[in-house]
């Protein structure tokens, strides 16, 4: 017996009891993924990225481990709510112009003192101030810088586009901006090298397309490593007292680990590894998020119909945004339909030792966005289900 095959069996007899379409969480490969994140930070505490798990119970689960410290959140909504859920240390990744939460962010002392926002444009201070409704409480505020790779003068561009921010005479320049407004403290910067981070080197079948995105991610790495500490320096320069400088993906840990500048990196997806972090020579993890659809048809021979599963990924939309059939092994879409939003068809010869009932296991493409379709994670540890916890969803909470 194969391992997948062998997890399948485990799977099966964990959830017997249960009716699919469900998602599980496989504790035994979550754990190892969280220490292999923390080996690969050297020492560096690793932030969590919430949008990447999007389930209160396996962040309290993750931020109880040594080497984890502190949420990455994606929405101020979302971060008030971790805020108030007991959770003291909340970096939003992502600007705001949510003027309701601002104003009880800057209202609420506890709020104030466990919630960073970001920012890399004056008029984002703007907003806040605008949106404060009489609230006093100081807002503490991190820099993001953009990370992209400019080659040929600014005409070629590799990497999201994210921050306006990226010389370091232009943070530097927006430090000056908080550092003299009142209300506002600077306590950090962040990069999110995306380019890097989250683009698989080992593509497979495409060897000269993986040797390309191998060169553009050593001289990225090269570049943002020498400007990012420049940054650094200069916006340490206005406000010497800064706390963190936040950087890095689940894909690029332990490269930006090594910068003597970066104080803490960010990972999220290393925790659940869905297939989008399987190309990668850097790092392998174990797949420990999975969703469970219900065979209810058999058209024919080599063919079943399973229940939905349509849930594709955010990003450029294309083949690798879907999710993939992975247990049991050797099925496929039909390329006619692919997953379908009510019903999916699914090739292979092991179709034919499916029964009406049985589950087939996916991978989602992406890690936290899974938990947007379920509103419960059944935890997994062995063959048994352990505990059955709420996501996001779950709790009355979408937040995108």
């Amino acid at each position: 017996m194969t391992a997948r095959a062998a997890d399948r069996a485990r799977y099966d007899r964990a959830t017997a009891h249960l009716d699919a379409p469900l998602a599980i969480v496989d504790l035994d490969a979550f754990d190892a993924n969280a220490a292999d994140l923390v080996r690969r930070a050297a020492g560096k505490p690793v932030r969590v990225a919430s949008k990447s798990v999007r389930c209160r119970s396996l962040l309290e689960r993750v931020l109880a481990k040594d080497g984890f410290q502190g949420i990455m959140s994606f929405t101020l909504a979302e971060s008030l709510w971790l805020a108030r859920s007991g959770f003291d240390d909340v970096l939003l990744a992502y600007p705001s112009a949510d003027r309701a939460a601002f104003a009880e962010l800057a209202a609420d002392p506890k709020l104030a003192g466990a919630v960073t926002v970001m920012v890399d444009d004056p008029a984002h201070l703007d907003l806040i101030d605008a949106a404060r409704d009489g609230g006093r409480e100081l807002i503490r505020v991190c820099l993001e810088l953009d990370t992209s790779l400019k080659l040929l003068g600014g005409r070629v561009r590799v990497g999201a586009r994210r921050s306006p921010l990226h010389s370091p005479a232009q943070l530097a320049e927006l430090a000056r901006s908080v550092a003299r407004r009142p209300g506002f403290r600077l306590v950090g910067i962040m990069a999110y090298e995306g380019h890097i981070a989250g683009v698989g080197d080992a593509v497979a079948g495409r060897p000269l397309r993986s040797r390309a995105i191998r060169l553009m991610q050593a001289a990225a790495r090269r570049e943002l490593a020498e400007r990012r500490a420049a940054v650094v320096r200069a916006v340490r320069a206005v406000v010497p007292d800064l706390e963190f400088v936040n950087g890095g993906g689940t894909g690029s840990v332990q490269h930006t680990a090594a910068e003597d500048a970066v104080t803490e990196i960010a990972a999220g997806s290393g925790l659940y590894v869905p297939r989008l972090f399987d190309n990668y020579t850097s790092f392998t993890g174990r797949p420990a998020a999975l969703f469970a659809q219900p065979v209810v048809r058999r058209p024919g021979v080599g063919v079943v119909t399973v229940l939905g599963g349509g849930y594709p990924a955010s990003g450029a939309a294309g083949p690798d945004r879907l999710p993939v059939p992975y247990l049991p092994e050797g099925l496929a879409y039909d390329p006619q339909e692919g997953p379908g939003e009510v019903q999916t068809p699914l090739l292979g010869s092991p179709a034919d030792d499916l029964l009406i009932g049985d589950k087939v296991w996916f991978r989602h493409a992406k890690a936290g966005e899974l938990c947007e379709r379920f509103d419960a994670l059944h935890l997994i540890e062995g063959d048994t289900v352990t505990a059955t916890v709420p996501t996001y969803r779950g709790e009355g909470h979408t937040f995108l």
